[in-house]
């Protein structure tokens, strides 16, 4: 079984930075106009502490909610190179936060976006994390994912055995007990503080603002029923709290410019601190390695310096004049059918080495509505499913193969053993499957006809499976069939 060592859970959003330059303002309002050099996307919130813990080296598995519109369809690009993610699934529009700057500074941000965590991942995929996790980071941005019981008796769970290091958001769910570490920035430090905590000594009810980061800190300690708190204090470091008592940690001599792009740093601190405790069991050298790493972060450019799409414009949270990313019409299609009455089919299945019995699997399956949605496993999903040989042909591959057939109207990845998470926000009137399963070996099949559809099994077209091809293929080169090589495959393998 593959270690998981670093596991980040938390919302995921898709971060843009347009930048451009100024020289006059609007003729009709006094504002200034921003001409447009280019245009640049990243992983933003769970996303974004998800990659800088793979980039320090970590290998990183992302459990967030994804929905299925261009927007997830990019940021799941984005994240697939550094990361694996396990999908949560998403109701609603993929958060999209797009920051308007000129000469480095930013003029205005544009947010867009209501998508909230509509159910937990997979019950194998997420045992399968939580078996190999030897660290985690929460990373809260506030949209659901820490709510959901399944995730929060996850992280009960796994606080037990590991470092849990829980990054707090306003308007997300609180930290569950047994936490080793948790960071709020001084702002948020101050709103989490209960009215306990808030009183002035004499009893008068006023609430004045807490003297310093190490006062909130060593109150929120108690309130979370946590090992250690550190409240990040920006260009002053982090005010550290743990049953020793209470230490200020200054930002070691790092010069940062005084006009540095802040943006991301507590995900940067956050992350660090997390890959720092894979390292030590000293919560005090964790807190100081990340301080320095954040500064340092900072000093590079902050999030706009993360390697990161380039595209140009329109404006807006939709990746347009880029190369078309996976599944970017797949969302299109569904509310273009959904709006005149029509009927959705959907299809899944790896698809490696197309042959005469997929075309035949997908040409019936076309028929049977009026657009058809085909949903892919991903390499690593292919790869858990059939062996370590598999996929012959990457994803990437497989998928424009798919898109240049006829009875296909879109297609889309899914990362784990099953569709059944995508199914639940493509809601298909009807799922097709090859012959060669049965109903009760389909646990998808229970997601379909929750949400009122049916499931059809097409007879395969005898003689052609995918295993057999790799099979002959290698015994033709004088090799030996891997095991298991050789047995008849479903249509779609």
């Amino acid at each position: 079984m593959t270690s998981f060592r670093l596991v980040v859970f938390g919302d995921s959003l898709l971060d843009s930075d347009v930048e451009g330059g100024v020289d006059r303002l609007c003729p009709d309002a006094p504002v200034p106009v921003v001409d447009v050099l280019a245009q640049r996307w990243r992983p933003g919130g769970a996303g974004l502490a998800a990659l800088l813990a793979a980039r320090a080296g970590h290998d990183v598995v992302l459990v967030s909610a994804l929905g299925i519109d261009p927007a997830a369809a990019l940021l799941a690009d984005l994240l697939a190179a550094h990361v694996e993610v396990v999908r949560m699934p998403l109701r609603g529009a993929t958060v999209c936060k797009v920051r308007i700057r000129a000469a480095g500074r930013s003029l205005l941000r544009v947010d867009a976006g209501d998508g909230r965590a509509a159910g937990a991942p997979s019950c194998g995929r997420l045992a399968s994390v939580l078996r190999g996790a030897e660290a985690v980071l929460v990373s809260d941005y506030g949209r659901g994912v820490t709510a959901d019981p399944v995730v929060r008796d996850a992280l009960v769970g796994l606080a037990r055995r590991v470092p849990v290091v829980w990054d707090p958001h306003p308007r997300g769910a609180p930290p569950v007990p047994g936490c080793h570490l948790v960071t709020p920035n001084e702002t948020e430090a101050v709103s989490f503080l209960p009215s306990p905590f808030l009183r002035s000594p004499a009893g008068t009810g006023s609430m004045p603002t807490p003297a310093s980061g190490l006062v909130a800190a060593a109150a929120l300690r108690v309130w979370w029923r946590c090992a250690a708190v550190a409240v990040t204090l920006g260009a002053r470091g982090a005010a550290l709290a743990t049953a020793a008592g209470c230490t200020a940690m200054p930002v070691p001599g790092i010069e940062v410019p005084r006009d540095c792009d802040p943006c991301g740093a507590g995900d940067a601190f956050a992350a660090a601190v997390t890959g720092a405790l894979l390292a030590t069991s000293s919560v005090r050298a964790a807190v100081a390695a990340a301080v320095c790493a954040a500064s340092q972060f900072v000093a590079e450019g902050g999030a706009a310096s993360v390697n990161s799409l380039p595209t140009v414009p329109p404006i807006g949270p939709s990746p347009v004049g880029r190369a078309q990313p996976v599944g970017v019409s797949a969302m299109d299609v569904v509310a273009q059918l959904r709006r005149r009455g029509g009927r959705l089919v959907a299809t899944g299945g790896c698809f490696d080495l197309l042959h005469p019995g997929h075309l035949s699997l997908l040409r019936q399956a076309r028929a049977l509505g009026d657009a058809l949605v085909v949903c892919v496993n991903s390499d690593e999903s292919v790869r858990r499913r059939k062996g370590p040989s598999r996929p012959v042909v990457p994803a990437a591959g497989r998928i424009a193969l798919l898109e240049a057939l006829e009875p296909v109207d879109a297609v889309i990845m899914f990362g784990e053993d099953t569709p059944a998470a995508l199914l639940e926000t493509l809601r298909p009137d009807v799922w097709v499957k090859g012959g060669d399963y049965t109903m009760g070996e389909l646990p998808e099949a229970a997601v379909v006809h929750r949400h009122g559809g049916q499931v059809v099994i097409i007879p395969l077209v005898g003689g052609y499976s995918t295993s057999r091809l790799v099979a002959a293929a290698r015994i033709r080169g004088g090799q030996r069939p891997s095991a298991g090589e050789g047995r008849t495959d479903e249509a779609a393998g």
